[in-house]
């Protein structure tokens, strides 16, 4: 019996591409660059997806991809700018970013009352902190565990082992990862994280398709109102 949900922040909850596409639209007309065009996106979604794969294994840090990811992007679609500029500016918008995955406030508000519900998070504490509170979400959470906080990141062991000391201590005297799933979009840090902890695991794939031969996950939804009908 599953007695505790742990789920993914960007992309699950959030809607982090949306977010990007409405900086990249007000930011290169903020700073008089050119303006944004839907072929832009997939070239940050590459970029980014590639760095932040390389965090996930360890081959590079959060301050490290901060330096160098908008100058990579820049440079990808011939802008002359500053990219650390451009990341300042993103960061700040992202921290007062709130738009939802469809669905995600209906899986929260059925989850909340059933589990014991945990965010997951990799990334800058006060961030992924204060866009829960912005979106009204903060007091839905019984733990909100956010990788800077911890001192390790999912899909790390350490990530894992913080976190059930957690709920160890202030839920359950005994709590098994197999009674406990963890929901999220990343194949890399979400899934393989949970599977190797023994946690069940759902990947959210938003209409993306995958190998039906090929099961990453105990569970595959493409629509967060799929999970209601699990849980």
């Amino acid at each position: 019996m599953i007695k505790a949900v742990f789920i993914d922040i960007d992309d699950t909850v959030f809607s982090f591409s949306g977010f990007v596409k409405k900086a990249m639209r007000d930011g290169f007309e903020k700073f008089g660059l050119k303006p944004y065009t839907d072929e832009m996106y997939p070239v940050f979604e590459k970029i980014n997806n590639e760095l932040w794969r390389r965090v996930d294994l360890n081959e590079l840090t959060i301050q490290q991809l901060c330096k160098i990811r908008w100058n990579m992007i820049f440079e990808r679609i011939n802008i002359s700018f500053d990219g650390t500029e451009f990341e300042n500016y993103f960061c700040e918008e992202l921290h007062q970013s709130a738009v939802f995955e469809p669905h995600a406030l209906e899986l929260l508000s059925y989850l909340k009352d059933r589990y014991i519900l945990c965010a997951a998070s990799n990334g800058p504490y006060e961030q992924q902190y204060n866009r829960l509170k912005v979106g009204g979400i903060d007091t839905y959470f019984s733990h909100i565990f956010i990788s800077s906080a911890i001192g390790a990141k999912k899909p790390d062991k350490e990530f894992f082992d913080y976190c059930f000391s957690k709920l160890r201590g202030s839920v359950y005297d005994s709590l098994l990862p197999e009674e406990t799933i963890i929901i999220g979009d990343s194949l890399t840090s979400d899934i393989a994280g949970g599977r190797n902890y023994g946690m069940k695991t759902c990947l959210y794939t938003k209409g993306k398709e995958y190998d039906s031969d090929y099961k990453p996950a105990d569970y595959i939804v493409s629509d967060l109102s799929d999970i209601m009908k699990i849980l």
